[in-house]
């Protein structure tokens, strides 16, 4: 049965004809619209959102193609189905060529339409997820959308602006948990490339012989489990991007044959005769000191020249702080969502804490520790208990030396330290208490004096 949110349009100079197909339709759920006008039918579709569209091929005024051809500059398309006369066929098989969805032949079953009207139906919500995916993969990785107001990063997003219209090698550095293939991402889904594929490669976690293999394909026979042929990544990624992450992982024999890939377009399967031409843009990423690994011989040089057309080098979040609270920002929306919390963000102290953490491990540890925070927090905030003890721990020692900078006094050391530790027990008066080894109506007097 349809769904009466299922709108089809039945256009067909034959008003009997026109008036059987909307009854038989009708009666299966459909919301139908009959027109023998086909002039009128054109107007309705520059208006109105169909479904469905059911045309007759030859008619008075506007033909069944002309009607397929207003069909075709709607965004997204409505399926066409032709109706058409035995003698006809020829035009059907044209129409089809055109974009039609089917042709039905007269005379027909009403049954053999409401099976190509359901079908038709399905290819479009197919369709419909197909581009809302798609929508969503690029939004996610619009270049706009990756977070930062520091200064550095504006450069980078200035940056990967510039460089997304063009298929130049790019390759990425910086410390690992930076974002790099974040923006390797971007840069594909703004660029011209965006259409093809995405094909991405960790060089560190394949052993040598698999990533050779995968790179370049084989032929069947090419070794003991070669049993059919397969094409490598290089040729899958064609009219898209490659991404290489780590390249640096990468053996130097390995990267002798990467570079005559490179330098001749051309990919090579294992065991194989003939090379392939391919069109590939190479995004690569090193979280390693390269200039270094090339004067030690463990990189080439010449390789390093041919990806690294475009060198983008992402700062460590401790160098971009100003960052740090969008972020935190992102996350807690992020994650209290998905545990379907109402958290409404950090609090003073608790954000105090991870402005003053060293962040060894970049956005990647902060989206941990957010998401640990959201995980165990009881709260309809992040406070410093729900985060791990090491930052706590880095905290209370950057306290120490800020006391020893500042000179503070015992008295003012105190002070600090039952802030602190009240924080640490959630505002619970009683707990800091038993923790300070005070009772409590002396930490209230001691409160008061703060």
């Amino acid at each position: 049965m349809g769904h009466q949110n299922d709108n089809i349009l039945v256009v067909d100079d034959d008003t009997e004809m026109c008036q059987t197909i909307s009854d038989v339709l009708c009666e299966e759920g459909y919301s139908v619209k009959t027109l023998s006008e086909s002039v009128e039918a054109s107007r309705a579709l520059r208006k109105e959102e169909f479904d469905v569209i059911v045309t007759d091929l030859r008619m008075k005024g506007l033909k069944g193609l002309d009607l397929l051809e207003v069909a075709r500059k709607i965004d997204p398309p409505p399926p066409v189905i032709i109706i058409t006369a035995f003698g006809t066929i020829e035009s059907a098989i044209q129409a089809m060529k055109m974009g039609a969805y089917d042709y039905i032949t007269k005379p027909f079953k009403m049954e053999e339409l409401i099976l190509t009207i359901q079908k038709a139906l399905e290819h479009r919500l197919l369709k419909k997820e197909i581009i809302r995916l798609k929508k969503e993969v690029e939004s996610r990785y619009q270049f706009h959308h990756l977070i930062g107001k520091s200064p550095a990063m504006q450069g980078i997003f200035d940056l990967i602006e510039r460089i997304s219209g063009n298929s130049s090698n790019v390759l990425i550095s910086g410390e690992t948990g930076t974002g790099k293939e974040l923006v390797a991402r971007a840069i594909h889904y703004n660029g011209e490339r965006k259409e093809g594929p995405f094909i991405a490669v960790n060089c560190a976690a394949i052993p040598e012989t698999l990533l050779e293999s995968e790179l370049f394909g084989y032929k069947k026979g090419a070794f003991t489990d070669a049993k059919s042929d397969k094409r490598g990544l290089i040729f899958e990624a064609r009219e898209g991007t490659l991404f290489l992450d780590e390249i640096t992982e990468m053996s130097p024999t390995l990267q002798a044959k990467l570079l005559r890939v490179i330098e001749e377009r051309e990919v090579r399967p294992l065991g194989d005769t003939v090379s392939y031409a391919f069109d590939v843009r190479i995004i690569s990423t090193t979280n390693r000191d390269i200039q270094t690994l090339i004067r030690e011989g463990r990189f080439r040089q010449d390789l390093y020249y041919r990806l690294k057309v475009i060198d983008l080098e992402l700062p460590p979040l401790h160098e971009r702080k100003e960052d740090i609270p969008l972020l935190i920002q992102h996350f807690v929306a992020k994650f209290s969502k998905d545990a379907k919390k109402k958290v409404s963000g950090v609090s003073e102290e608790a954000l105090k804490i991870l402005l003053n953490y060293s962040w060894p491990g970049n956005i990647r540890e902060l989206d941990n520790v957010i998401q640990r925070a959201i995980a165990l927090g009881q709260h309809g905030m992040v406070l410093p208990e729900d985060l791990p003890p090491l930052l706590t721990r880095e905290a209370e020692g950057d306290a120490l030396e800020k006391a020893l900078q500042m000179r503070y006094t015992v008295d003012q050391l105190e002070k600090e330290y039952i802030k602190r530790v009240l924080i640490a027990a959630g505002g619970n008066k009683s707990k800091a208490a038993e923790i300070l080894g005070l009772d409590r109506k002396t930490l209230y007097r001691k409160l008061r004096e703060i």
